[in-house]
């Protein structure tokens, strides 16, 4: 068995195992798949105050997935028992309700991760991750997760932080739907998302957007065609929304 390196910058120089003889060459084993798993783990915020060697037991647990886009990651229903941490792409994270109409919950970018629930509570998953894109992500093993929660609780109380602010974002989502119009939806999720910049750029299709605001994709356009001409936004291209009158929209989002 020898080690062999590839030719490049020395910093990321790989290294790989022959661990047996095939027919007309070598199988090989990446052994710096760990690396590779580590500099994923290192951009989720809940493991990003641990050491490397600490970060580096996280990766040992985990494995590399691909998917492709409109795949489900999981859906309702599934006994995951794993924590998923998205490196690259997008997933949206919805539910259905009896007559099949779909709520969107969040869309989870690089660096987020979902499943955490299945690693809190024995109860199935009760909604459904579905990739908006080619997606890969590290999946994390849950009971050997929770070893490592007990012995550095510092990955507990920050699970524990991204899951209350998740719980406050459903719960001002829960509100918006109640108790304001579809105007005033719509205004204050555009005023949120350009985070005082003067352009949004949907990350997602506008059907789902519209499914985010509890309305219809018909809907959706017809309000935004209707702000248009008011001069509140500017519409570029499918996905571009171009901020004109805030405080237009301010007003109307705060229902004056």
């Amino acid at each position: 068995m020898g080690v062999i390196k590839t030719e490049g910058d020395s910093a990321r120089v790989r290294c790989l195992v022959a661990v047996e003889m095939l027919e007309g060459g070598l199988a090989m084993v990446d052994c710096c798949r760990h690396e590779q798993h580590r500099s994923c783990i290192a951009r989720v915020p809940i493991f990003s105050n641990l050491t490397g060697e600490e970060q580096q037991e996280i990766a040992a647990i985990t494995t590399a997935k691909t998917f492709k886009k409109g795949d489900f990651v999981y859906m309702a229903g599934d006994q995951a028992g794993k924590l998923y941490v998205l490196h690259t792409g997008r997933v949206k994270i919805y539910r259905l309700n009896a007559n099949g109409k779909e709520q969107v919950i969040r869309v989870v970018g690089p660096g987020e991760f979902m499943g955490e629930l299945s690693l809190l509570s024995s109860m199935p998953l009760t909604d459904n991750g579905e990739a908006l894109e080619d997606c890969t992500m590290c999946l994390i093993e849950g009971t050997k997760l929770k070893e490592l929660m007990k012995k550095y609780p510092s990955i507990a109380f920050k699970i524990m932080e991204e899951m209350s602010q998740r719980l406050e974002r459903a719960e001002q989502l829960i509100e918006t739907l109640n108790l304001n119009t579809v105007e005033q939806r719509l205004a204050r999720s555009l005023l949120q998302m350009a985070a005082g910049k003067k352009e949004v750029l949907l990350v997602m299709a506008k059907g789902d957007f519209a499914s985010q605001l509890g309305m219809s994709q018909e809907t959706l356009s017809r309000k935004l065609s209707a702000f248009q001409e008011r001069g509140l936004v500017a519409l570029k291209g499918q996905r571009g929304i171009e901020i004109l009158d805030r405080e237009g929209l301010e007003a109307i989002a705060t229902g004056e």
